[in-house]
């Protein structure tokens, strides 16, 4: 079933009427010389001038786009409120193979549609994007980071996000465990791309036991060879079982965690940089049913944004490292408003990030 513009019902229904949507803006943009589609989602602007990466990935249709750009911006709402930005949540999507179709003349197409919503979006990467990709479309358009530092932007913003997920599953070993050494601690990092490698890195230099898949086996491969104490499984269903596991760090794409991976994940703490791991509501209350820590994933992998934000202002990396540093004691006080209210600590953090977008809106 469609609407009169063609569009799938459910997606509009999505936008307009479900707890799903609330979204302040959204645009559908088209180059055909290019070749260009994509969907820029504007969730809140609440807090200040929407902030979120551009992802470019070949989806199936252009509803499960449109659908992805919904869940990210909102996702990037409750991040930025968190991560105590004066920003909120945007995000961007590219549709197609970034390996058949990405090009200069796309890109800077995009940034030309970006340009036009006149800073209610600041853009960054995302999966599928680099830091020169984001070059050339600050070509076209001002409101764009994670530049390389050679045009003024900060670069990769991966490894503080790797350094926010860290600290994420720091706090969750001493709200768990009462120590938030990782020591002796095993974890297993399903995907090990542009942050999981640098997360492998943290855990291996604090003495944790780490355990790798990732769909690339080159990427493993390289891993594995730097690090020849890193375990690599076959893949995620492999990871989930693995025997004593305790931290499992989810860090490629989203839907981590299922009606299928759940009930059989042998880990005591979720803690990862992949953004929206609940594949569904109501799976944050099973995972607390079997007694699994769950860090809510826009809070620890705030890092990067953080990273991206600074880059506006004139950016300094031992600044963003230490704002990344309080995701330690945010992650806690999620936990204890979490036991306090008992209530899983992804709803706690839902309660703490709506509040602050609403204090916004009513200084407004």
């Amino acid at each position: 079933m469609t609407d009169v513009t063609g569009a799938p019902a459910d997606v509009l229904h999505t936008l307009f009427h479900s707890e799903q949507g609330g979204h302040e803006q959204v645009v559908l943009c088209q180059d055909r010389a290019s070749g260009l589609k994509a969907v820029i989602a504007l969730h809140s602007t609440a807090l200040g001038p929407a902030l979120g990466g551009t992802r470019f990935y070949p989806y199936a249709n252009e509803a499960d786009a449109v659908a992805d750009a919904l869940n990210l911006a909102r996702g990037m709402s409750y991040k930025n409120a968190m991560a105590g930005l004066e920003h909120g949540g945007g995000k961007a999507v590219i549709i197609g193979d970034p390996e058949q179709i990405k090009s200069e003349e796309l890109l800077l197409a995009y940034g030309r549609f970006v340009a036009s919503l006149g800073g209610r979006y600041v853009t960054a990467c995302d999966v599928g994007t680099y830091v020169a990709d984001m070059d050339v479309v600050a070509r076209e358009c001002r409101w764009t980071t994670g530049r390389s530092p050679e045009n003024g932007g900060a670069g990769d913003s991966s490894v503080l996000t790797a350094f926010g997920v860290y600290q994420g599953m720091r706090a969750s070993a001493q709200h768990l465990w009462g120590d938030p050494t990782l020591r002796d601690r095993t974890v297993g990092v399903a995907g090990v791309g542009k942050v999981g490698r640098h997360l492998v890195e943290h855990l291996l230099a604090e003495g944790a036991h780490v355990v790798v898949t990732d769909v690339r086996k080159d990427v493993v491969r390289g891993v594995t060879e730097r690090h020849p104490s890193v375990i690599a499984v076959a893949d995620t269903d492999a990871l989930i079982r693995v025997e004593n596991l305790d931290v499992y760090a989810p860090c490629a794409l989203g839907g981590a965690l299922n009606d299928d991976t759940v009930p059989v994940l042998a880990a005591g703490v979720v803690c990862g940089a992949a953004n929206n791991q609940l594949a569904h509501p109501g799976v944050e209350k099973d995972l607390a049913d079997r007694g699994i820590l769950y860090a809510p994933d826009y809070v620890v992998n705030a890092g990067g944004v953080i990273q991206v934000a600074d880059e506006l202002h004139g950016f300094d990396f031992e600044r963003c490292k230490e704002k990344a540093a309080r995701i330690y004691d945010t992650t806690l006080a999620i936990f204890a408003r979490a036991k306090e209210d008992g209530i899983p600590p992804a709803a706690a953090a839902d309660r703490i990030a709506e509040q602050r977008m609403a204090e916004a809106r009513t200084r407004v």
